[in-house]
């Protein structure tokens, strides 16, 4: 299940100001409890220390914050304070910074600041809007540190600072997702497919995901326990997800149910958020009833927050993760083919599918034949839902793994109805410069979609994680 992220939130002010401006205090830390509370609106479990305006307090924070484990951190500057009251915080915590620059209005009312007559309480009015006198001196200590940090600048109001807050909270709960999941490999690579092989120990280095490497061997066992009741079960669930053509064959709906609910089973027994499989074997052998048969199961699998990719397509089952953590859905892809007239790019797969994202209701067909695969059985029939949508691949390039991302539309038009996932989309650079610029940043052919415009969110998830993130559009 998914868990509110553990956001941790100090301020930081000057000790010295309290005694000389009557109420500058309570009215900062008034302005904090407000951040906090709309954080949690936000989703986060946020740990609130409070105000902390001395060497002495900070250290006292850290140590609450590190009690709590919090996963991200929130520094509010109230008014100017000492780099001495923010270095032994974030120094000692050690996870990201995220610098709030955030005044209580868009601007100081002059005219009424300078009517105040009294210049003392003119000043401790001044202080109140002063925020970003301290965003240079914090800025410039952490540099020296090598803290890494990110700011946003703006007013408490302002839909962009929430859209920005929302947005971190949103990558720490991705990152903190990825780092919790369970990635199961069942089968093997499609032999071939270089682009696709991956390095399983740097997918647990930068995501910190758990690779659990499981036996098709488990999976058969688990389909031979399968009972009578639990296949009609699993039928019943076919047709309240699936639009099943009546051109499926009785017995292939009870092979994929069969197949289903083992796999059901595989998952839940290794605890896994995600899985990828492949696996061909010697022609007719038995785990080939169990591979042919998958697809149906698998789609239910990948829209219960559960992604699975085909052709053991590691990095792809990763995109699909954080777009699914996101709540963007993602969808597994590849490329099918490119319409100059109406200046598109096609893409789709043979399944697995995410039900979630569909136009209309996803079918059930059957398919005398798995393109460049053994055997046949029943595949999904779908399009994403026309709207904004965003393309996400995790890429391995010399360097180490980054996050390839493009943004465009789901849009309306002829499909190919071959039994697969097929979609027309839009890119605003045009179909031939958005494939020959997607291609050249060096991605396997498969690719996660996802509804919405989400490259905000995953270029805060690639910062977070320190790795880069290239964006075509």
């Amino acid at each position: 299940m998914k868990q509110k992220v553990k956001v941790g939130l100090f301020g930081v002010g000057l000790d010295t100001y309290w005694p000389q401006f009557e109420g500058l205090l309570s009215r900062l830390t008034g302005y904090q409890q407000e951040i906090a509370g709309k954080m949690r609106e936000l989703g986060a479990a946020v740990v609130d220390v409070g105000m902390v305006d001395n060497p002495e307090k900070a250290r006292l924070a850290a140590s609450s914050l590190r009690k709590e484990e919090v996963e991200i951190l929130f520094l509010y500057i109230s008014t100017y304070a000492l780099s001495s009251t923010v270095l032994p915080v974030i120094q000692r915590l050690n996870v990201p910074v995220i610098i709030l620059n955030v005044q209580p209005v868009p601007a100081i009312n002059y005219a009424a600041l300078n009517a105040l007559g009294d210049r003392g309480k003119m000043t401790g009015e001044w202080l109140a809007h002063c925020q970003a006198c301290s965003v240079p001196e914090i800025a410039a200590v952490c540099n020296r540190a090598g803290i890494h940090y990110e700011i946003v600048s703006g007013y408490l109001q302002e839909e962009y600072v929430w859209e920005e807050i929302k947005g971190w909270i949103d990558a720490a709960s991705v990152k903190s997702g990825m780092s919790n999941n369970r990635l199961g490999i069942l089968g093997n690579y499609y032999c071939g497919m270089l682009d696709v092989y991956t390095d399983l120990t740097m997918q647990s280095v930068v995501f910190g995901t758990h690779v659990e490497l499981l036996e098709m061997c488990e999976l058969n066992a688990f389909r031979h326990g399968v009972t009578r009741e639990e296949t009609e079960k699993k039928l019943i669930e076919f047709f309240e997800h699936f639009d099943v053509s009546p051109q499926c064959e009785q017995s292939e709906l009870e092979r994929a149910a069969k197949t289903a609910v083992a796999l059901d089973k595989l998952i839940a027994k290794h605890r896994l958020g995600s899985l990828v499989y492949y696996y061909e074997g010697y022609d007719g052998n038995e785990y080939e009833n169990i591979v042919t048969s998958m697809i149906a199961g698998n789609t239910l699998l990948t829209g219960n927050a559960v992604p699975v990719a085909g052709e053991c397509e590691v990095k792809n089952v990763q995109a699909m993760k954080i777009m699914s953590l996101l709540g963007a859905g993602g969808s597994f892809s590849e490329f099918y083919a490119m319409d100059f007239n109406d200046d598109i790019v096609m893409l789709g797969h043979d399944g697995p599918a995410h039900f979630a994202m569909a136009e209309g209701r996803v079918q059930l067909v059957p398919l005398p034949v798995y393109h460049g695969k053994p055997g046949k059985g029943l595949s999904i029939q779908m399009s994403v839902r026309q709207g904004d949508v965003t393309l996400l691949s995790v890429c391995e390039g010399k360097e180490g793994p980054f996050l390839l991302v493009a943004e465009g539309a789901s849009v309306a038009g002829p499909v190919l109805e071959i039994g697969n996932t097929n979609s027309r989309y839009r890119f605003s650079i045009g179909a031939r410069a958005f494939i020959d610029q997607w291609s050249k940043a060096g991605p396997s052919h498969h690719c996660a979609i996802g509804v919405g415009h989400v490259a905000g969110a995953i270029g805060k998830l690639a910062s977070l994680l320190r790795i880069p993130m290239v964006q075509i559009c």
